[in-house]
Parts: structure tokens; C-alpha cells; sequence
């Protein structure tokens, strides 16, 4: 007989949520991760008293309020709200797209002022495409947002973000570019918004407190062919290709890496994240890590501080990989291994690698809760 219920490959949100409510259920749990720590990529390192996101700033923001007080039962979240600044070759300008923005841009102080603007931008954007679709995402953008937002804010940093030149890449990608017409920095529309006090290690802490855990363990050289005799179940949040051999062919994806650094000043840019949006500087964006946890005076309380430099590459064998490429090649293979993952008997996949799709960490967790047999 097995000795668990459920062996769960990978210990990031989805399948620590799902350890946790498995638990609550009576099940007995093993969870293995082949990093060397528990919590997937939400893992912070703790470096001159300052919780630093080792795998890149994550924001945790929904409207879900059954999600919001799941996640706050486990441990009190902070107030922290998403405020990016983009940098363009020494200019700055907030984001989202607002009224601060365009005044920024454009000298303007009226909404009015302002819509006006971009609707002259939008109509020879428009007027270009002489009664098509945009076909890309270059066209896409121009017809929301017109040329200035567009060259300065969008077009390079996309294309380091995705190595692709915006005429390559897909119009869907940014279908849903935000506009608003108010003075308002807050980056996300969603009621709640934080950071877990004490870091997301605090948040990962309490949803596998009491279910054994195993570290530095590869599920394809250990228990890949043999899990049937440990578990039960199966829940599997690694890459859903490499789960099948890739034997479809190989999923693609872009990566991140990052320069992380001890900068001594208590105060190095003023906010947690800098976009920088032209290809002059190689990297995406600047991550000051206390500025998630800080605020005010207690900023300089605390006389060093951390920062990273976000670089977007292709995906190669031996990285991390983070987001998936929505081409159509890859969207029809990832369903072609959605297909397979479906007649997999007792396995569940899981998390944006399992599902090859791109989830905030508030959908992940939703999912979970809405499993409703555990």
C-alpha cells in the first residue's frame, strides 16, 4: 500500500496550497522540490535584514476576497501598493498609463486635454491599417494608445521583454492596455494588495507547516517511475512538456536572470520597481527590494539596501523557465500535452508550468480552493 495520499512535485503556491487544504482534509502529504528551498519562485532571501525576492518582485493583488482572507489566515499581509516608474533614457514617467503620465509626456492637464491627444494618435494609427484588424502587437498599441506612449513606453521594452520585434509578436498580448483618465498610480484595479508581512517564506511557512518536506529532489531521477508505489495521487507542477519526455517537441519559453547587489545607501531610486523602456540599458526594470516591507522613515532606519536588475532572455536547458511564449505553434502544442495530461489516471497539473499558461499567484490559489475533493 502507498504510504501518502498525494506526493506533490514542486513546493511554489499551487502546490503549497494544495499540501495545506490535503492536510485540512485528513490526507497525508509529501512534498519534494528539486530547488534547494521550499516556496517556487515567491522565495525570498533575507540580506542585510531586507526580504529580497530571488526570483523577481511578486505582488500579490486580487478581488477575490475569499482568496484575500485565505491567504491573510495564514499570515497578516502589509498595505504595500504597485506604483512602477518607467525610465526613458533619464525620463520618468508613472505608470499605469494616467493622468500623470500624460501630463508627463505631453504637458497636459485636463482628462479632456489628454483623451484628445491620444484620440489624434489613434485615428492616423487607425487611418493606417485602411479597415483591417492590427495584425501585430506594434499596430495593436498604436491604435490604443497612439506613437508617443507607444515608442517611448512599450515598443523596446516589449521587445527585451520577449527578444521579438513588436511587429512579431502577437496583437492579443496587449489587447487590454489599461488608460485611465484620473490621477492614479496604483498599478493594479483590484481591491486588495500586499506583500505577507515578513516576506512570502512566512506565507510558504504556514501552508506547509506539518506536512513533510524534501528538498533537492529531482521527481525524474527519483520517483518518476515509481511514484505509484509512494502515493496515491500525484500532483505535478513542474514543466507539462518535460513531464511527457517532450514527446511532442519542446515548449518555449522566456526566462529571467538577475544581478543582485548590496547597495550602501539606506535609499537608492525611491520605489520598489523602475522600468527602464529603452533598449539603452539591456535590463528591464531595477528592483529595490525594502520597498516592498519599508515605508516611509523606517526606509532609512535600515542603512543598505538591495537591488536587482531584471534581464529578459530565451529560455535554454539548465534555466529557470518562467513565462510562456503565446505563439500559435506553442498554443497548439501546449494543448496537444493538455490533452495527454487529461488521461494521465490520478495525476493532477498544475501552476503556470504545469498548465504552460500564465497565472497571477491569486488565480493559482483560487484554483486550489475551488478543488473541491481532496
Amino acid at each position: 500500500m502507498p504510504k501518502y495520499d498525494y506526493l506533490i512535485v514542486g513546493s511554489g503556491l499551487f502546490g503549497a496550497t494544495f499540501a495545506y487544504k490535503a492536510k485540512q482534509s485528513g490526507k497525508k502529504v509529501l512534498v519534494i522540490d528539486k530547488r534547494n528551498h521550499l516556496g517556487g519562485n515567491v522565495y525570498c532571501e533575507n540580506v542585510e535584514g531586507i526580504n529580497v525576492h530571488k526570483y523577481g518582485a511578486h505582488i500579490f493583488h486580487t478581488n477575490n476576497k475569499q482568496v484575500w482572507d485565505f491567504v491573510n489566515s495564514i499570515v497578516e499581509f502589509n498595505r504595500y501598493t504597485n506604483s512602477p516608474v518607467a525610465n526613458y533614457k533619464g525620463k520618468l514617467f508613472n505608470l499605469p498609463f494616467n493622468m500623470n503620465t500624460f501630463y508627463q509626456m505631453w504637458g497636459v492637464t485636463t482628462p479632456a486635454e489628454a483623451q484628445a491627444k491620444i484620440d489624434e494618435q489613434k485615428t492616423e494609427a487607425v487611418a493606417a491599417l485602411n479597415g483591417r484588424d492590427p495584425a501585430n502587437l506594434e499596430e495593436q498599441a498604436l491604435t490604443l494608445v497612439g506613437k508617443d506612449i507607444f515608442e517611448k513606453l512599450i515598443k523596446e521594452y516589449t521587445e527585451k521583454q520577449w527578444g521579438r520585434n513588436c511587429k512579431d509578436l502577437p496583437a492579443f498580448i496587449i489587447k487590454r492596455l489599461p488608460v485611465r483618465m484620473t490621477f492614479d498610480n496604483n498599478y493594479f484595479n483590484d481591491r486588495f494588495q500586499g506583500i505577507p508581512i515578513g516576506g512570502y517564506n512566512k506565507l510558504i511557512e504556514g501552508l506547509l507547516a506539518g506536512v513533510e518536506c524534501h528538498t533537492g529532489i529531482d521527481f525524474f531521477v527519483e520517483y518518476k517511475d515509481r511514484w505509484h508505489d509512494i502515493a496515491d495521487k500525484l500532483v505535478y507542477t513542474g514543466a507539462i512538456d518535460e513531464y511527457f519526455g517532450y514527446s511532442l517537441g519542446k515548449l518555449d519559453w522566456r526566462t529571467v536572470s538577475f544581478k543582485t547587489r548590496v547597495v550602501d545607501t539606506p535609499n537608492f531610486q525611491g520605489n520598489a520597481v523602475v522600468n527602464y523602456t529603452s533598449h539603452d540599458k539591456p535590463y528591464t526594470r531595477i528592483i529595490e527590494h525594502k520597498h516592498f516591507e519599508m515605508f516611509g522613515q523606517s526606509v532609512y532606519e535600515c542603512p543598505k539596501t538591495v537591488i536587482s536588475e531584471e534581464y529578459s532572455t530565451e529560455y535554454k536547458d539548465g534555466m529557470e523557465p518562467y513565462y510562456p511564449v503565446n505563439t500559435s505553434r506553442n498554443n497548439q502544442l501546449a494543448e496537444k500535452y493538455r490533452d495527454l495530461a487529461s488521461s494521465e489516471k490520478n495525476v493532477l497539473f498544475g501552476g503556470r508550468l504545469g498548465q504552460y499558461k500564465y497565472f497571477d499567484m491569486a488565480p493559482i490559489i483560487e484554483q486550489v480552493l475551488n478543488i473541491k475533493d481532496f
